[in-house]
């Protein structure tokens, strides 16, 4: 079974930065994660920021502590032989919703106006990447929470008034049409070998024709609007079970088709396909 997430696009630039120092960030195990991608230089923000005394000059008032101690969830012989007050930061990685925005937001800000040093003289900003861009998403709390995206607008509206030159980043999540055609990609690799015999020539490559490709979500801004853009083979169907309650379909971003559930988005897909 293959499962892509937002994040798996990531893999794509593990030729890039294998082998460089970079941070990653977010709930969970974000530095496990590019570990597991391979790339072998990887370090958390909450264990980065270990390292520079003083770099969040609130910590002693938060009464929470992270799970990321170096002898607890990484072992000492798996942190990157480096000099982390002279080795330059290559690149951030946002690869899950971050906890600390406060803390996140200013070491961020330290690595990226300092060219990848924190504490030193502006320097060119490293690359920035994100998983994600969805402003809210729907949580179990009743109302929508805010998600990466908004975690992006607080990072930008800050780094843009503390620097001279606009925060530069790049993020792989829906709507990026990229999340798509990456979809598409690996869905080709998938398929059985005597199905690459249907194939239509793109340039010097060749990609499957896929007749359909469903999209089932529930954010119209984010799921809706990427299958628009990304376009042909694209079906998008939106469903009420998230973001979007509405009677009827999204003004900005309507879908292919608007239902109540996931299980009827699939009986429909099923039975369009003659499957059910």
């Amino acid at each position: 079974m293959q499962v892509v997430q937002g994040h798996t696009p990531f893999k794509s630039l593990l030729r890039r930065y294998e082998n460089e120092l970079i941070i990653a960030l977010g709930k969970g195990e974000p530095a496990l994660v590019m570990s597991d991608y391979g790339f072998k230089k990887v370090l958390s923000l909450d264990e980065y920021a270990s390292y520079f005394k003083n770099i969040d000059p609130v910590s002693q008032y938060k009464l929470w502590r992270t799970k990321q101690a170096l002898d607890c969830s990484h072992p000492k012989e798996s942190v990157p032989r480096c000099d982390f007050y002279s080795d330059r930061v290559s690149a951030a990685f946002v690869v899950s919703d971050p906890v600390d925005w406060g803390r996140d937001i200013q070491v961020l800000c330290d690595i990226l106006r300092s060219g990848g040093l924190p504490g030193q003289e502006n320097g060119h900003q490293p690359p920035l990447y994100f998983a994600a861009d969805d402003l809210e998403y729907q949580a179990a709390f009743p109302s929508e929470r805010l998600g990466m995206g908004a975690f992006r607008i607080a990072l930008e509206s800050i780094f843009n008034r503390i620097h001279h030159d606009a925060l530069e980043y790049v993020s792989f999540g829906k709507p990026n049409p990229f999340v798509f055609k990456n979809t598409e990609a690996i869905l080709t690799q998938l398929q059985p070998s005597h199905c690459h015999n249907d194939t239509t020539n793109t340039g010097n490559s060749q990609s499957h024709a896929f007749k359909t490709l469903y999209m089932i979500g529930d954010n119209p801004s984010v799921d809706v609007k990427g299958a628009q853009q990304a376009g042909h083979p694209w079906f998008s169907i939106l469903t009420r079970t998230g973001v979007f309650k509405g009677e009827d379909n999204h003004a900005e971003f309507p879908a292919d088709l608007v239902v109540d559930t996931v299980e009827e988005a699939v009986d429909y897909i099923l039975m369009r396909e003659g499957t059910s």
